[in-house]
């Protein structure tokens, strides 16, 4: 559900053209076209699109990084592309490359940084919560990747942010380090922060997100919960029901279309192997249970899949490699 509250970012129709380009004779490309969204406090928007899709030139232009050639942009009800430092010491950018100097250490680092804001997070607090104690005496380019990522997210969050932008914030992350930037994501959510973020990772975002925006070819192509956009399938309406998927081993040639009814899709991927995928619920299952009694048929393997968002994501986008 989308807050009564002012938002914390509004876009509506962004156009980015680039170039003029010597491969298109002269012409602008335009790599967004039309993107409209709203993120609003105390929610996590993931913001979803393969490579090249349009999601990173959106948030720069969000963050008044680049400049937009249409549309408008609202950051805390402010234009960011007129920006000053009153606003910018409101927002907390993370960006993936971490853009920090690669000869400095990590807590003079974020001592200098905290000296540029009047209420500063203690910097002791953050290296302690996101474990920058364990590597503090190594430069910023002996790091990590995923030290790097850490090092960024307490840069970001330093200024106390109203907004905080992450790209990519698990990337590089072992399995102890993605839960304590999960974690510390969660609290700042519920402690009224909005965040925009985002991922390659479908499971992070169907983990942490509120609200996501699926963009494709510079525009946007679905919004919704997590929950809404579970429910949607091709030739399935969405509804109550979740998706899901069953998959069994069985003798092979099986014919079960009258077994269940339509929008229960029922595939043979290979001999013996079948996928059923719809709206299931226990009487589709009873359903099934029943016929292989009937027919003396014990499936030699069986497992119940719920749909996730990187099949929303696949069934919008495609799944050729960009």
């Amino acid at each position: 559900m989308r807050s009564p509250q002012s938002p914390v970012l509004s876009i509506s129709g962004l156009v980015k053209d680039v170039g003029p380009l010597p491969s298109l004779d002269g012409k602008m490309l335009r790599v967004v076209s039309g993107v409209s969204l709203l993120a609003e406090r105390g929610q996590v928007t993931a913001l979803l699109g393969a490579n090249g899709a349009g999601k990173t030139t959106t948030l720069e232009c969000a963050q008044g990084l680049q400049k937009r050639s249409g549309g408008s942009i609202s950051l805390l009800g402010h234009d960011p592309a007129a920006a000053g430092a009153a606003l910018r010491s409101r927002v907390g950018v993370m960006l993936q490359d971490g853009g920090l100097p690669p000869s400095a250490r990590p807590i003079p680092l974020l001592r200098h940084i905290a000296g540029l804001y009047a209420r500063p997070w203690p910097v002791d607090e953050l290296v302690q919560r996101l474990g920058i104690d364990t590597f503090s005496r190594t430069t910023v380019r002996r790091l990590s990747g995923g030290q790097k990522q850490r090092l960024a997210l307490a840069a970001a969050l330093i200024g106390r942010p109203e907004v905080l932008f992450l790209d990519e914030p698990s990337a590089g992350l072992d399995p102890q380090s993605r839960q304590l930037v999960f974690d510390l994501i969660s609290e700042l959510r519920d402690a009224g922060m909005g965040i925009i973020l985002t991922t390659h990772l479908m499971d992070d975002a169907q983990r942490l997100a509120d609200y996501v925006y699926i963009i494709d070819g510079g525009r946007n192509v679905a919004e919704g919960t997590v929950q809404e956009l579970l429910q949607r399938a091709p030739g399935v309406e969405a509804g109550t029901e979740h998706i899901r998927t069953l998959v069994f081993e069985a003798p092979p040639g099986l014919d079960l279309s009258a077994v269940l009814p339509a929008g229960i899709d029922v595939t043979e991927a290979r001999a013996g192997s079948y996928c059923v995928t719809g709206a299931l619920a226990p009487q589709h299952l009873a359903a099934l249970a029943a016929w292989w009694e009937a027919h003396d048929i014990m499936p030699g393997s069986m497992s119940l899949q719920a749909r996730s968002l990187e099949d929303v994501f696949l069934d919008i986008s495609g799944k050729d490699i960009r």
